[in-house]
């Protein structure tokens, strides 16, 4: 499995996920995603669900 994914919503980056002992790490590639900057997530497709949470305006608890 990769250690590294990027993240898109539609056509625009969000940010890149990096393995790490306790999941995987956001790093934000725009502003847009700044929210999400640093938080752990079980796994990539949590992340990208996060992602698309947050650009579509939806409460990103949800």
């Amino acid at each position: 499995m990769s250690d590294t994914f990027i993240i898109e919503v539609g056509s625009q980056p969000a940010g890149i996920i990096v393995r790490c002992p306790d999941g995987y790490r956001f790093f934000a590639a725009s502003h847009r995603f700044d929210r999400l900057e640093g938080q752990i997530f079980r796994n990539p497709r949590e992340a990208e669900r996060a992602a698309r949470r947050l650009a579509s305006g939806m409460s990103l608890a949800a």
